[in-house]
């Protein structure tokens, strides 16, 4: 079968009112992006559909990067053929007769335009009747045929299509503004990044690094689930942030069973500093209720005070399963069981405090200047624009954010 378009359906997009072109907009920029090594191929929209002009490029290759694009709620391989009655009985017939194995078929016409000349069940017993007359073999199942030719009429064209592939669903990456996503080796975080990308949030990574503490293969982990998270937004910058002095402070200053809290708050602030400088609007986090010391709800409590900044949990209410079932289907799970631990495994206590109390964390942060160094931090980051498939950092592509 040659298919000359891909028919894309918004989903969520369609219940926009006056700003729904700023959605459009947003999407078909990531679909061109997405798509940019496909030359001849050509993206156009309207209203109510976005239209991929193959040119002679493979669907099956431009299909499998239109699952991943948030936005898209379904899309359709699809043959086009002008309105008048005879192109498209010619259409319906040579899309039916290139198929293999279709013993039953059915027509099922939707017509946004009420102003075509024939009505859909019209429509359904012209197409139907053309290919019976012209076909050995073949019948009509209503019910349940091999083929269900959807029919699509519209103001600029008729649209023919037999498949319908789920997309990505949610809100075209970058209409929801821009998020720090605090990254870490673990299996939760890239989910929250995933699960924030599909609400539209175009997100930045801020990743602690400890070396000697940690290794360059727990840098290398992080790398890999930036590379599988650019595979949804064609793109994500990593800003890798260097925090050993901090962490060996903490370590010194704070009594044992509050080290977590304290470092926990410290990451806040170097990620907020970041973020204000990046003019982004919130930080990320994968954290989930109760799963782990630093995330009850107490914890969270003692954190959060470290920035007036909005704390975003896409994982808040979800079981540990649930979250490794979306890392498995996003392809970062075996990633993240590499046994290469970050600095916040590392210096884990033994005793973590479960319910750490504000006034008791400030106490102990009162006799320790940390400001000093979180601007050392913060000035002291490398970062890396991250594409698909890239494993390690070009040197051409790190900079210095100052």
């Amino acid at each position: 079968m040659i298919y000359d378009h891909i028919v894309i359906r918004y989903g969520e997009i369609s219940t926009k009112g006056r700003n729904r072109k700023g959605f459009i907009d947003k999407l078909k920029r990531n679909i061109k992006r997405a798509l940019r090594n496909f030359e001849r191929v050509h993206v156009e929209a309207d209203r109510d559909r976005m239209y991929v002009l193959l040119n002679g490029e493979d669907h099956k290759a431009v299909a499998s990067i239109l699952k991943g694009i948030f936005g898209i709620q379904n899309f359709s391989p699809a043959m086009k053929a002008e309105r008048d009655i005879e192109a498209v009985k010619d259409a319906a017939l040579l899309y039916v007769s290139d198929l293999n194995g279709i013993a039953t078929f059915k027509i099922n016409t939707r017509r946004s335009d009420k102003d075509y000349p024939y009505s859909t069940d019209e429509m359904n017993h012209i197409l139907g009747g053309h290919i019976l007359q012209n076909m050995d073999g073949i019948k009509v199942d209503v019910k349940n045929p091999d083929l269900t030719l959807r029919v699509e009429i519209r103001k600029e064209a008729i649209f023919l299509s037999g498949e319908i592939i789920p997309g990505a669903g949610g809100l075209p990456i970058g209409n929801s503004g821009k998020a720090m996503l605090m990254l870490s080796g673990g299996i939760d975080s890239p989910v929250a990044g995933y699960l924030s990308m599909k609400r539209g949030l175009d997100l930045e990574c801020v990743h602690f690094h400890s070396p000697p503490f940690t290794s360059e293969r727990s840098k290398q982990k992080v790398l890999d689930l930036c590379s599988k998270l650019a595979e949804v937004s064609g793109r994500i910058t990593l800003h890798i942030v260097p925090f050993t002095e901090i962490q060996k402070l903490i370590q010194k200053q704070i009594p044992e069973n509050y080290t977590m809290t304290s470092t926990r708050r410290l990451m806040l602030r170097v990620a907020d500093r970041i973020r204000e400088n990046q003019n982004a609007l919130a930080i990320v986090t994968g954290e989930s209720l109760g799963q782990v010391a630093s995330q009850t709800l107490e914890s969270m409590y003692a954190i959060n005070e470290a920035t007036n900044t909005p704390v975003l949990r896409p994982l808040i209410t979800m079981d540990k399963l649930d979250i490794m079932k979306i890392a498995e289907d996003i392809d970062t799970l075996e990633i993240s069981n590499r046994p290469y631990e970050d600095c916040c495994t590392v210096f884990t206590p033994a005793n973590p405090k479960t319910k750490p109390k504000r006034e008791k964390v400030n106490y102990y942060e009162s006799f320790v200047n940390f400001d000093e160094l979180v601007e050392e931090a913060v000035y002291g980051i490398e970062t890396v624009t991250i594409y698909p498939g890239q494993t390690e950092i070009d040197q051409e592509d790190s900079l210095d954010l100052f």
